[in-house]
């Protein structure tokens, strides 16, 4: 599995490393995020995520989102699946900002929550919470080259809260 993780993460250095771009986000662009969440919204735990969008315009780009989070505490496992939709507006031209390494965005996720929980020493389980989501975000990136950075994002975006990690344009 570690090698699997490793094989993509290496995979997506090299597509970003040879994309040639022009400023922080533009038509076209296609954007990675994969990170950590900073907090559980559930009681422990580490979030995991992962989003991917498409510029369709010079400022607004869609595509999907996915976050897993899972813990074990004594006899009770949970798990928490979040998978959707989402769209955000990119605000450079807007606040005539310049800088080409700087992206500032803001958007929302519609999607699904799957949430299981079981107790092993009660030999029950149970299914609760699971449904559609909806949430708002907001967030920057920060580009080292011209598609490698780094990014953060604030808001309701699956089970955290708060998530920081590495972005890939290309």
């Amino acid at each position: 599995m570690k090698s699997f993780f490793l094989l993509t993460f290496l995979t997506f250095i090299s597509i970003a490393s040879i994309a040639q771009q022009n400023g922080a986000y533009s038509k076209g662009d296609n954007l990675l995020n994969i990170g950590i969440g900073i907090n559980s919204s559930y009681s422990g735990g580490l979030p995991i995520g992962a989003s991917y969008e498409k510029g369709i315009t010079d400022d607004i780009s869609v595509g999907a989102n996915f976050d897993y989070l899972s813990n074990k505490y004594l006899t009770y496992k949970f798990t928490a699946i979040y998978f959707g939709a989402r769209g955000s507006y990119h605000f450079n031209n807007l606040l005539k900002i310049q800088n080409n390494k700087l992206d500032l965005y803001g958007g929302a996720t519609l999607g699904y929550r799957s949430f299981s929980w079981s107790d092993s020493e009660q030999n029950i389980g149970d299914e609760y919470g699971s449904g559609v989501f909806l949430g708002a975000y907001i967030g920057g990136k920060y580009y080292f080259g011209n598609a490698i950075g780094v990014f953060t994002e604030l808001g309701e975006i699956g089970s955290t809260n708060a998530r920081v990690g590495v972005a890939f344009k290309f």
